[in-house]
This record gives structure tokens, sequence and C-alpha cells, in this order.
């Protein structure tokens, strides 16, 4: 459904005025993004603007559906539908009025700003994402605790908690199509200039705690940089080099509804949708949202281990579930703890931690590496290469006849027939007739 800019002005004047003012954009701004149509795509939204038709792409997560969040072991383990809930299923509508008043009652340090883009991204998480949200309401339990102690840590604003609804839906393992990675979706280089190791055995982009506080330092060295939380949470997004890219592309403008339009496409979204997250989070009852039933997970502990362990080993030695210790130990990626290269900690339950205590020597006994640490080297090719390189001008060669021997080759050519089994790679008397020998 595609409106003009200017018969939305006509009919309601006065309150575009008043949307102009909530949103503290100046009137220009308005005209590029007041009108949208999610219609057109299920990953975009269309808006109107004097100048054309723009699409703008929500985040990446906003496309995930329920059962692929629901397959986590957390999910299946943990969470359930709240069968209890009697709210009508269904997502009733307010004026315009009614969400610039709820967003401005938020306790938020960062501004949250109304205008349509923010209202496409609200009907998406209250519409057909509303079951999503049922989701993120209850894995909320597991993780906000995490974000919450991360972010306090380096005092940054704790509404930035809901940043990972946006990035990973609270998926730890998932990876974006651009190779991000985690709840926080820490691309590589950015990971590891934050202190998150990352190798073929390891990934700590994916552990919930250590990729916090990484996200909390990152987060806090953008706002020394930028000075503005709009600009934060789109440099998070695309990076600051594209931000300042729009900076200068905007004449110099450091706000970041005047630089919306030299922003990419995806980012453009992403304020919008983190507004929206927040507000979600935090009226779904106003939309009949039930969350769903949470049971928090039994507590854990960690023992260190100082060789390779495998998962599968812990499986066959302990009985412990492969899926548990997965859910717990995200940041291994191949099932294996690499204890030997430094000291390695494994989450296991509370209850179960004195199992492996008393089992560890047959689990290290298991765990041997399939890797081997020592090969030997075939001495006698390794002496014959180099009996090659040395005399490769000097080789002498005798095509095999019917009766030749390798006795009667070596007193033929003045040599050995040791020397000449070394120069040919053979192991015993045997050859054939046409074969080539060299015999010097």
């Amino acid at each position: 459904m595609r409106i003009n800019i200017a018969t939305i002005a006509k009919q309601t004047a006065k309150s575009l005025l008043l949307l102009g003012f909530m949103a503290g954009m100046p009137s220009v701004m308005q005209a590029q993004i007041t009108v949208v149509d999610e219609d057109a795509d299920d990953d975009e939204i269309e808006v109107v603007s004097d100048e054309g038709v723009e699409e703008i792409e929500f985040p990446e997560s906003m496309t995930y559906n329920l059962d692929s969040l629901m397959n986590q072991y957390m999910s299946k383990t943990y969470l359930a539908p709240d069968n209890d809930c009697r709210m009508k299923d269904e997502n009733p509508t307010f004026a315009k009025e009614v969400y610039i008043d709820r967003l401005h009652r938020m306790p938020t340090i960062m501004e949250m700003p109304y205008n349509e883009v923010v209202q496409s991204c609200i009907d998406r998480y209250t519409g057909r994402l509303r079951r999503s949200v049922s989701f993120f309401l209850g894995a909320a339990n597991f993780y906000l605790p995490i974000f919450e102690e991360a972010l306090e840590a380096y005092q940054m604003p704790l509404e930035l908690k809901y940043l990972p609804v946006i990035e990973s839906a609270l998926n730890p393992t998932a990876v974006s199509r651009v190779g991000a990675t985690g709840l926080w979706q820490f691309m590589l280089t950015t990971g590891k200039a934050y202190g998150l190791e990352v190798n073929s055995l390891v990934d700590e982009r994916r552990d919930p705690v250590k990729a916090s506080y990484a996200a909390a330092r990152y987060l806090r060295d953008l706002y020394r940089i930028f000075g503005d939380w709009n600009l934060v949470i789109a440099a998070y997004n695309c990076g600051p080099e594209n931000i300042n890219k729009a900076i200068r592309r905007s004449g110099g403008e450091t706000d970041y509804w005047k630089i919306y339009p030299y922003l990419p496409r995806e980012t453009r979204g992403y304020v919008p949708a983190f507004i929206a997250a927040n507000y979600v989070m935090n009226y779904y009852c106003e939309h009949n949202i039930c969350p769903m039933n949470s049971q928090l997970p039994a507590k854990t502990d960690t023992v260190v281990v100082n060789q390779n362990v495998n998962f599968s080993q812990l499986v066959s030695v302990c009985g412990f579930d492969l899926q548990m210790l997965r859910s717990l130990n995200p940041e291994y990626r191949r099932d294996i703890v690499p204890g030997a290269t430094k000291p390695s900690a494994i989450r296991l339950p509370v209850a179960d931690v004195a199992r492996f205590i008393d089992l560890q020597d047959s689990v290290f006994a298991a765990s041997a590496s399939d890797k081997r640490v020592v090969v030997e080297v075939e001495e006698d090719v390794a002496k014959t290469t180099k009996a090659d390189k040395r005399s490769a001008r000097g080789a002498k060669w005798h095509t095999v006849r019917r009766g030749d021997t390798i006795g009667g080759l070596a007193k033929r050519y003045g040599t050995t027939a040791a020397r000449i089994r070394s120069l040919n790679g053979l192991r015993g008397n045997n050859i054939r007739a046409g074969k080539k020998l060299r015999v010097r």
C-alpha cells in the first residue's frame, strides 16, 4: 500500500506536525521516510518519497522463522508455549500518537523517536513475528542478565541489551550471510580486535559471556568516536567507515536521520528495528503477545582441562548429553576442547561436575587425538632422492630383456645388486622385460 506524503499532509496536517516534533526530524526527512509498503517483499520495506521508491532491508534476524529458533537445545529443553495464556491471538491497532507516547515513556537514555519506518518494524514484530517475540521474551531469561552485567561493567545504556534481538534473534550459534557470528554477530576481524579467539577449534564469538563483554567494549569505543547513540547503533551494523562516508556525503551532518539517505540499505532499517525491538519487549502485553514459559537451566560450573577432550568421549564415558555439551560450550566449533594448546574450560551442570572428576582419567585416555605426533620417513626413498640429485647427470639406464637378472646387470655395469635395487626403489630381485632400470 503506497500513499503519497502530500495526501497524508493534507488530511492530517496537525498529526504530521506532531510526529515531526516528537521524532526531532526535519520536514525533508519526513518526506523521505513517512510512507511505507511492507507488502512488496518479505525481507524489505518500500519507502515512497518525492524522489521515487526506495527499498530498505529488514535486519537478517527479522527474517528467521520460529522453527529454526526453537530447534536450539536451550529452547527445546527450557522453553514451552504458555497454554494458560488467555489473550486473544490478534494484534490490535493504535493511533500513531499512542506509539509516540509509549516510546517517549520508556526509561531509556537513548532517544526512541517515532516515524513510519519504525512503525513498519513494530508492525512486523507484533504481526508476522509475534510468535518469535514470544520466544524472545522467554529466552531473555537466559541471556539478558549476561548482557546487563557486561553493559553495566562498561557503563553502557542498558537498553542496548536488546541489540542481540535484532542481531541474532537470540541464537548464540547464528551465522549471517556475511559471516558475522554469535549473539552479538561479530565479524572475524572485529572479534579478534576485541580479544575473542577464533581458530579451527574455537570461536569465542559464540560464547555468550565473552562476546557480551567484547560487545560492550566495542559499543563504548564507538560512542567515544561518534558521541551519538543512533550513530553508534548504525556503526555497529555497517562499520564506522561507512558512517564516516555518510557524514561526508551529507555535508558533515552528524544526526542519524539526516545522514539516513546516504547509509547502506540494511542500516537504514537497523536503527528503526532497534527502536521497534525495545518497544515490543516493553509493550508486548498491549499487543496480546504471551511470553513463552521458561524454566531456568540447572546451575553450571566449569572444569579446566590441560589435555584435548572430545565431546564424543564425554558422552561415551560419562553419559553426558551431546546437545547439552554443545549448548553450554558453543565456542568449541568441532566438539573438541583444545586443552593441550592452553588450559581450557568445559562448562557442565553442577550435578555432572563430580562425575567428570571421577572419570577424567578414562576421559583423557579415550580422547587421545588421532593426529600423529611423530611420523617416520622412508629412509631408502630419501637416500634415493638425494642420490638422484647428486648423480642425475651421470645416470645410466638399461632396458630389461628376457633373461636379465639383477646380479647379472650388476656385474655387467660394475656395481652391486643392492645399489640397483636402491636406485630403482625395488624391494626384491624380480624385474620385468621391457622395464627401464637405472644401473648407475
